[in-house]
């Protein structure tokens, strides 16, 4: 994900973010089938709470790995901000378990409503377009991807989300 992007003007408009950025693995002792203790690597997931200015969004489980970009990416895809120009910071507390988003006019999310829950953590109805990608197209990706995720060479584990551009991937995480 691009730190900044244009509002409407010449000039790029960065909101302040943490660094509060977790190891995506982490060592566990467990005892193996033959009964020997060993020292594994695995996946952590935690909780994240998204509040802007002080109203809770949603909760999210995340690897920890970059909570500030996971921020902005989830309230951008869901249509809660239009323009990176609207947050002013992004400050995330894993103490407290939540990501605290202050915007640059105060108001928070206007125009928010709860309108349904769901598995998935998100109690808002999500308005995104649809998109259309070509089965050899996906197929390209996860070939591609297979290079990037080095959670799965550590814990054995398949976690990673990828931002893409046709076929070229710009960020993974």
């Amino acid at each position: 994900m691009n730190n900044h992007a244009t509002t409407g003007t010449s000039s790029y408009h960065r909101p302040k973010l943490s660094n509060e950025g977790l190891p995506p693995t982490h060592s566990v002792d467990a005892v193996d089938e033959y009964g020997l203790s060993r020292t594994l690597r695995v996946a952590g997931e935690f909780p994240l709470t998204i509040q802007v200015d002080g109203a809770e969004i949603v909760t999210l489980m995340s690897l920890g790995t970059f909570p500030e970009k996971l921020t902005l990416g989830y309230l951008r895809n869901q249509r809660l901000i239009n323009e990176i120009g609207e947050i002013a910071e992004v400050r995330v507390d894993w103490e407290r378990e939540v990501a605290d988003v202050r915007t640059t006019h105060g108001n928070g999310i206007v125009g928010l409503e709860k309108r349904t829950a769901s598995s998935r953590g998100t109690p808002y109805e999500v308005l995104l377009p649809q998109v259309k990608i070509k089965q050899s197209d996906v197929y390209a990706l996860l070939k591609n991807i297979a290079g990037y995720n080095q959670i799965y060479r550590e814990a054995g584990a398949v976690h990673g989300c990828a931002l893409c551009k046709g076929l070229e991937i710009l960020h993974f995480i």
